[in-house]
C-alpha cells in the first residue's frame, strides 16, 4: 500500500541567503505560471537589481498538479518526492532575442543544475553508488544520470510589464508569455523567430531594455523505482547513497544553481559572443546526446534518425543520417537511441 506524503511549504534557508527574492508555496499547479503571474505583477524584485550578478528570484513548490514541460509534455509530482522550482532572471531583450546566441541561456540552466547537483551532493558527502555516476545534459534540455533521465527544464520569456519599464527603462509591447523553444529549448537558432514574432511586436531593441526569463526546473529526487513515470526515468537516490531528505535536497541543490545562474548569466551578458564559444565547449563534454545515435521528433509529425556529431556556434545539434547528410535540428524532442 502506497503512503501519500502531506505537502508542506518548503524551508530553504540556503537558498533563501542566496537568491535576491524567494516564493515557497505549499502547492501549485505549475511554479512556471505562478512565477510569470509575480512576474507580470513585479513582485519578484527583479528591476531592483541583484546582489552578486543579475538579480534571480525563486519560486518553489513541494507539489505541482499541472506542471508544463516542452512540447506540451506534463510533470504532476508528488509532496517529498521531486524538486519542482523555478528561477527568475532578467536579460537585455536583444540577447534575449539574437538567435545566434539565445539558444545558449537554457544550456547555461541545464549547466547550473548540473553545478547545483554536485555541489549538493559534495557538501553532504553523499557517494555514488557506482563508479561512473557522472550528471549530463542531452540535448535540448534534460538532465541525465547513466543514460535515463533524472529531470528537465522548461524556459520562458516574459516580457517586462509597462510599469517595471519605466522603472528599469524597459518597454515591452507584448502581453504573454512565450515557450522559448528553439535549439535549446530556450529561443535558440530557429526558436527565435516566432518567439519575436509573437510577443516582441517586432519593436526594435535599445541596448537598456530587458526581458525576464523563467527557468522551471524538474527533478526526481526520491521517487521509488516502482514510482517512476517512465522505464527512461530515474531518481537521484537511486544513484547517489547517502543523501539528506527530500526537503533539505532541494533547498542544497537550489542555492547552488541560484549561485551558477548569477554567475554564468552575468558572464553571458557582459560577452555573448565569447561566453558561447566557452559554453559549446562546456556543454559538448558534458552531453549524453553528442556521438550516440538519436531520433528527432518535430512539431509537424516528421522524424529524423542519425547520429548527433555535433553542437554548434548557436547550440543547436547537427545530426548525420545513414545516407552521409547532415541535418541542423533547431526545435525539436531528440531521444538518444538504445545502442
Amino acid at each position: 500500500m502506497m503512503t501519500m506524503l502531506k505537502a508542506m511549504t518548503p524551508r530553504m534557508p540556503r537558498t533563501e541567503h542566496v537568491a535576491d527574492h524567494m516564493v515557497a508555496m505549499t502547492q501549485t499547479e505549475s511554479t512556471n505560471s505562478l512565477a510569470r503571474n509575480l512576474v507580470d505583477a513585479d513582485a519578484l524584485g527583479l528591476t531592483d537589481g541583484g546582489h552578486g550578478g543579475v538579480p534571480v528570484a525563486v519560486v518553489a513548490a513541494d507539489m505541482q498538479t499541472a506542471g508544463r514541460g516542452r512540447l506540451d509534455h506534463t510533470w504532476v509530482s508528488r509532496p517529498g518526492e521531486s524538486f519542482t522550482v523555478s528561477f527568475a532572471t532578467v536579460a537585455p531583450r536583444a540577447i534575449a532575442t539574437d538567435e545566434s546566441v539565445n539558444g545558449w541561456l537554457q544550456m547555461i540552466a541545464g549547466l547550473a543544475v548540473l553545478d547545483g547537483l554536485d555541489k549538493a551532493i559534495s557538501q553532504c558527502g553523499a557517494r555514488p553508488n557506482q563508479p561512473d555516476c557522472s550528471r549530463t545534459l542531452k540535448w535540448p534540455n534534460d538532465i541525465f544520470v547513466h543514460g535515463l533521465k533524472l529531470g528537465g527544464i522548461l524556459a520562458e520569456l516574459v516580457p517586462l510589464s509597462l510599469s517595471q519599464a519605466d522603472d528599469a527603462s524597459d518597454a515591452s509591447g507584448a502581453d504573454d508569455a512565450s515557450v522559448m523553444d528553439g535549439a535549446s529549448g530556450v529561443g535558440g537558432a530557429g526558436g527565435a523567430d516566432n518567439m519575436t514574432d509573437r510577443n516582441m511586436s517586432g519593436e526594435s531593441a535599445a541596448d537598456g531594455e530587458r526581458v525576464a526569463i523563467i527557468f522551471g526546473i524538474g527533478l526526481n529526487l526520491n521517487l521509488s523505482a516502482s514510482n517512476l513515470p517512465t522505464p527512461q526515468s530515474t531518481s537521484l537516490q537511486l544513484h547517489v547513497a547517502g543523501l539528506p531528505d527530500g526537503a533539505v535536497m532541494r533547498d542544497m541543490i537550489a542555492a547552488g544553481i541560484v549561485s551558477s545562474l548569477k554567475r554564468r548569466i552575468t558572464m553571458f551578458i557582459e560577452d555573448p559572443q565569447g561566453q558561447s564559444a566557452a559554453l559549446r565547449d562546456e556543454a559538448a563534454a558534458k552531453s549524453w546526446t553528442l556521438g550516440r545515435r538519436v531520433e528527432a521528433h518535430f512539431v509537424d509529425g516528421g522524424t529524423l534518425e542519425g547520429e548527433a556529431i555535433a553542437l554548434n556556434a548557436d547550440a543547436s545539434l547537427t545530426v548525420r543520417t545513414d545516407d552521409g547528410v547532415e541535418h541542423v535540428v533547431r526545435t525539436a524532442d531528440v531521444g538518444v537511441l538504445p545502442r
